[in-house]
């Protein structure tokens, strides 16, 4: 029998947890991996109380969506900020800063999501708050190599690096 491509949000296995310094902990369950998709990407998160799960970021490839399924926060997005609450369904499209965003549980009680986003080979994604960018190329490997991944500080106030720079 086929396994099918479903998967109950009950049944997910153990969690990830993951935390960084005092602003970032998270619990996540990659799903794609489950239920077999190959051209999107999901996931469920549950975020702590005070916290995020990961920095301030724009995709220029990869646009998400988030699903929120329990709680409250607010959703920071370019120079706004959102309340958000159980039932929301929020957009990420793809573009320069200021399509920056991230969720901050900046309630009492957890916050729950669903991230659904397009998988591409190539991304480029920018963090505004650190000036880090980070570029990925995917080689298709069934076994998972041929995955490039590159982070850097931008060396200018404008985000750019000059085409030159560093050459003799």
């Amino acid at each position: 029998m086929t396994k099918p491509p479903i998967i109950n949000l009950d049944s997910l296995p153990e969690p990830e947890h993951n935390v960084r310094g005092s602003k970032y902990e998270s619990f996540d369950v990659g799903i794609s991996s489950l239920i077999g998709a190959r051209k999107m990407g999901y996931a469920h998160t549950l975020v702590l109380p005070g916290k995020r799960s990961c920095p301030f970021h724009n995709h220029w490839e990869e646009e998400e969506l988030f699903i929120i399924l329990e709680g409250r926060g607010t959703y920071r997005l370019g120079d706004e900020q959102f309340p958000v609450r159980a039932g929301d369904v929020i957009a990420a499209p793809t573009g320069g800063r200021e399509t920056a965003h991230h969720l901050i549980n900046d309630s009492d009680a957890d916050l729950k999501y669903l991230s659904i986003s397009t998988r591409s080979p190539t991304e480029i994604v920018e963090y505004p708050d650190s000036g880090k960018v980070g570029i990925r190329s995917v080689v298709a490997a069934a076994d998972g190599s041929g995955v490039s991944r590159f982070r850097f500080r931008a060396l200018d106030e404008n985000g750019k690096v000059d085409y030159w720079d560093g050459e003799d």
